[in-house]
């Protein structure tokens, strides 16, 4: 099993980075691994600590229509660079929270996604440049408000309410290019979402070039790859979950705000 890193807070409220171990332990790091964090003495017990999403980027940045199939059935033609967008990282939750159904929308959209961890500060980099800066990959869910998307002409209220990014489980280093990405609603067995990660039109390595010649990318930092077809409606009381071959499964379900 491939190493699995995770960013925990214990029962004391102190939040670690660390490796989570076979029997669900976790060896603390005394830093973020991308900035070089290592092994401790301190070993947390499975009951000691709460899983958080695997790690707290000064931003993410959002590809969309990065899937041939999702922009076909969106009605709108195959991008010929990538459409990027910003989500706050107040929209980040982990593995197991909730995602709370905004009373401002009618219609609530999972998006699977394969998400990019960046280990390093990068800026004007070519595709062959960022094989180094791209540390590890996790899961995302692109949750959007659709029906806003379309009224507001822009996508920051849609892809911008508080948990509308879940992420994690935590981060793997490699992937494979063809590892398969699906989304299951409930307990259906059938995928809603069902892709493999290289039918991306644009790869994660011209994705991080691009972007890394608008803004300067931090350690930390997310960019979500974009979701494949198969988007569909959540409701109240719903449960979305996301695998990713090689990385594991992230699941959350819907509530509203009581």
């Amino acid at each position: 099993m491939a190493q699995r890193y995770v960013r925990v807070k214990t029962i004391q409220e102190q939040i670690y980075y660390g490796s989570l171990q076979p029997n669900r332990s976790v060896a603390v790091f005394d830093a973020p691994p991308w900035l070089g964090g290592q092994s401790t003495d301190i070993e947390l017990q499975p009951e000691s600590y709460q899983l958080l999403a695997p790690c707290a980027p000064s931003k993410i940045v959002a590809v969309g229509k990065n899937y041939a199939n999702h922009a076909a059935e969106m009605g709108t033609p195959v991008p010929t660079e990538p459409l990027i967008f910003l989500k706050p990282p107040t929209t980040i939750i982990a593995d197991g929270q909730p995602i709370y159904y905004p009373w401002q929308s009618e219609r609530v959209d999972y998006e699977g996604e394969l998400a990019l961890v960046i280990g390093a500060r990068c800026r004007h980099l070519t595709p062959e440049q960022t094989h180094s800066k791209i540390w590890g990959y996790t899961i995302a869910n692109d949750v959007t408000a659709r029906d806003l998307q379309g009224k507001d002409g822009q996508w920051t209220r849609a892809k911008g309410f508080d948990t509308f990014c879940p992420l994690g489980p935590w981060i793997v280093r490699e992937l494979s290019a063809g590892a398969k990405l699906q989304t299951f609603l409930n307990d259906n067995s059938v995928p809603c979402q069902s892709a493999t990660v290289e039918d991306m039109i644009f790869s994660p390595e011209f994705l991080v070039s691009y972007i890394s010649q608008v803004m300067t990318l931090l350690p930390g930092d997310i960019i979500l790859t974009g979701t494949p077809e198969g988007i569909g409606a959540m409701l109240p009381g719903d449960r979305v979950r996301i695998e990713i071959e090689g990385i594991g499964s992230l699941e959350n379900q819907v509530v509203v705000y009581s």
